[in-house]
């Protein structure tokens, strides 16, 4: 069963307005693109509401205000909200002077990592979308109605700049289970694999943290993206973090997706971490981890895809808090009577891949349920965008931290481990404290 709680006639009596024009963004260093360029551009939460972001290596997209929001649940929502958005583009009206894949009509989007959930999904259709994308930088402006006025103004849509607030203090304190009862969690789960029942199970581990002030998104945002600047940054719908994972992108008739499962944590000592990324390269354990997960996506995209191109090994990606197993899976969409698929439907297809899940898909899902003691929410679920042309991006939300909106100063912090037959239940709890560095930091004040 799907519910959709508003229909955009409900909500947009009039038809969506959209005006994209060409921008000179400059850069803080010369022609290298700052994420910071993006990311300073978002007003406070208090001026337009929670922002949204998708950024890597200084491109992406920054957006604010909310012209249209969507929300769905069960099983077909993703289907659901591709469905909606679709009835309120046939109506837009469209001024796109750029013409790049971000610019025109955008909505960000957010996932339940669970059929069950009743987080569901939540499409946002913003007021304001600021993109960058190869030296080319644009301004979208989306309304409803009722005709598309003067083009837009970058200075006059951000305003007065109000750099971000420091969290101050933050304290943490167990989540769904101590640290202790996760090792039990994920011992359970070396149990059901090594009984037959799953090959591989992926179990999370949430902490709550608590801020001395009130969280400012843009605060950690920021951090993030200066940090980790090999990832996706985003934030959407109070859902933030950095993924190092790419779910789908969808572009002109090709798809990546980037696949990690295998997982070493750093050092801080540079010979010592190459030393690190040797053993990783070559353990049995994380290697076979990768396969299921690599398997998964492949068997996933292969139904949309007249081609695609697997690698014969993965490579290892470095982040400075930890070591990946990595593999970019690609294809070219073809085959399909009625035109290709949309970003959405197929992170719809691949979600949820073994990587975040496990194998089989709904005897992990089933085992995550069982085990875990809370509802994961929108952790570990597709986060990211589409356009008008259904080309986008969409990551899945790991590393992430989900704010309160009851509580400004509550922020649940998650992390994931792969659990396969070789798995050790204190080196998984390692490994997930090495995975919610990210977010840790994010939120420190120093």
């Amino acid at each position: 069963m799907s519910t959709l709680t508003s229909a955009p006639a409900d909500r947009l009596p009039h038809p969506l307005v959209v005006r994209t024009v060409a921008l000179d963004l400059p850069t803080r260093a010369g022609d290298a693109a700052d994420p910071a360029d993006l990311l300073d551009l978002l007003p406070p939460a208090a001026r337009e509401g929670t922002p949204l972001a998708w950024v890597r290596r200084g491109d992406g997209l920054v957006a604010w205000g909310e012209v249209l929001r969507l929300e769905v649940t069960g099983a077909a929502r993703f289907a659901d909200a591709e469905a909606v958005w679709r009835e309120v583009l046939a109506r837009a009206v469209v001024r796109d002077e750029v013409q790049v894949p971000g610019s025109g009509p955008v909505a960000f989007g957010s996932f339940a990592f669970d059929d069950e959930s009743a987080a569901g999904g939540v499409i946002v259709v913003p007021r304001v979308v600021v993109g960058r994308r190869a030296g080319r930088a644009w301004l979208t402006t989306m309304a409803a109605g009722p005709d598309l006025g003067p083009a837009p103004v970058l200075d006059e849509l951000v305003g007065q700049h109000v750099p971000p607030a420091s969290p101050g203090a933050v304290t943490y304190t167990d989540g769904a289970v101590t640290a202790e009862g996760w090792r039990d969690v994920v011992a359970a789960g070396i149990a059901e694999v090594r009984a037959g029942r799953v090959e591989k199970v992926v179990l999370a581990r949430d902490v709550v943290a608590r801020t001395a002030e009130p969280l400012d998104v843009r605060w950690a945002l920021q951090r993030l993206a200066s940090a980790y600047p090999s990832c996706w940054t985003f934030s959407v719908d109070g859902l933030l973090g950095a993924t190092p994972e790419l779910l789908v992108r969808s572009e002109k008739g090709l798809v990546t997706s980037r696949v990690l499962a295998g997982t070493i944590r750093r050092t801080g000592d540079d010979e010592a971490d190459v030393a690190r990324a040797a053993i990783l390269a070559h353990s049995s354990k994380d290697l076979e981890e990768h396969e299921y997960a690599v398997t998964s996506v492949a068997h996933a995209l292969e139904p949309f895809c007249s081609s695609t191109n697997v690698p014969d090994v993965p490579f290892v990606l470095h982040l400075p808090n930890v070591l990946h197993l990595a593999s970019d899976v690609t294809g070219v969409l073809g085959g399909q009577a009625h035109g290709h698929p949309s970003s959405l439907a197929l992170a719809a297809a691949l979600h949820p891949t073994a990587a975040v899940c496990g194998t089989p898909t709904r005897a992990a899902a089933e085992l995550i349920r069982r085990l875990e003691g809370m509802d994961r929410a929108r952790y570990a679920g597709p986060v990211g965008w589409f356009g008008a042309d259904g080309d986008g991006e969409w990551g899945i939300a790991l590393r992430s931290a989900q704010t309160d909106p009851a509580d400004p100063h509550r922020v649940r912090l998650f992390a994931g481990c792969g659990i396969v037959a070789a798995s050790d239940p204190a080196a998984e709890l390692a490994e997930s404290e090495a995975k919610l560095v990210p977010m840790r930091t994010a939120l420190s004040s120093d």
